[in-house]
């Protein structure tokens, strides 16, 4: 039985429904075991979001911001291994029973966020197996994710890894066009600066992208797949069939169905 609070927070939530693919997929009883722990946040441009091996504190399910999981190398330098937005949550390590986290996580492209602090988070997937067998779904689609970028980052060229990193953030947004500096992007990549600006030109020449007041607008995404020669969508698929079917009502043997890719 829910209490009257909790009831009446669900129906106002349901005429508001949240842009995170997770919260959007949870059931009115698991939703009504985080919701009072939820509040709205706005996130700054390269606000630490965990730091690597340091406690969690926070989860962020990203409404219209996007989160970075970067990797610190040893000259001191860092490169992404993973990007999230609405489609998921930072703090995956508690999914799998750690409270600490491997690696730094920022914010990519600043925005809203549903944050709960882990406490109440690792409380609730202890009193439900549903939010618990959900949020470890999206800790192995993620996963998929990093190992597919772990393989464009050894073996693709920086115009080859710019798109499929291009590709990824305009899933995460509306308007396919982002605003982003060449300098952050170098730091995602790990690269210089001046190789981004270079291959940013290459991708503008071929009519890709255009680079508009500091922004960058996807004007084919067919042409940038085609670039990516196989590290984008792999990872796109399992995302559809671990999160996106049970988002859509599928049951958890229907979710082991792939189906046809849709933008997260």
């Amino acid at each position: 039985m829910l209490s009257p609070q909790v009831e009446s927070l669900i129906t106002v939530q349901m005429a508001h429904p949240f842009q995170n693919r997770l919260l959007r997929a949870l059931s009115a009883a698991d939703l009504a075991l985080v919701l009072p722990h939820l509040e709205s946040v706005r996130l700054q441009y390269r606000q630490a979001l965990e730091t690597a091996q340091e406690q969690i504190e926070f989860v962020y399910f990203p409404e219209t911001a996007l989160g970075s999981v970067v990797a610190g190398k040893e000259a001191g330098s860092s490169i992404d291994v993973g990007l999230f937005g609405r489609d998921g949550m930072s703090g995956t390590s508690l999914v799998q029973g750690d409270s600490r986290s491997a690696f730094d996580c920022i914010t990519a492209i600043e925005g809203y966020a549903m944050r709960i602090s882990a406490d109440n988070l690792q409380d609730a997937m202890r009193q439900s197996a549903s939010l618990k067998s959900l949020m470890a779904h999206y800790a192995r689609a993620l996963g998929i994710q990093t190992t597919y970028t772990a393989w464009a980052n050894a073996e693709m060229k920086l115009e080859q890894r710019l798109a499929r990193w291009i590709l990824m953030v305009d899933d995460r947004i509306d308007d396919h066009r982002f605003r982003v500096t060449h300098e952050f992007i170098a730091i995602i990549l790990g690269v210089r600066r001046a190789g981004v600006t270079v291959a940013l030109k290459r991708l503008e020449e071929q009519r890709l992208i255009k680079i508009e007041r500091r922004e960058i607008c996807v004007l084919d995404r067919d042409g940038l797949i085609n670039l990516t020669m196989g590290s984008y969508g792999p990872a796109e698929v399992e995302y559809q069939r671990l999160i996106q079917n049970w988002s859509d009502g599928a049951t958890m043997e229907e979710v082991q169905r792939p189906r046809a890719v849709e933008p997260v």
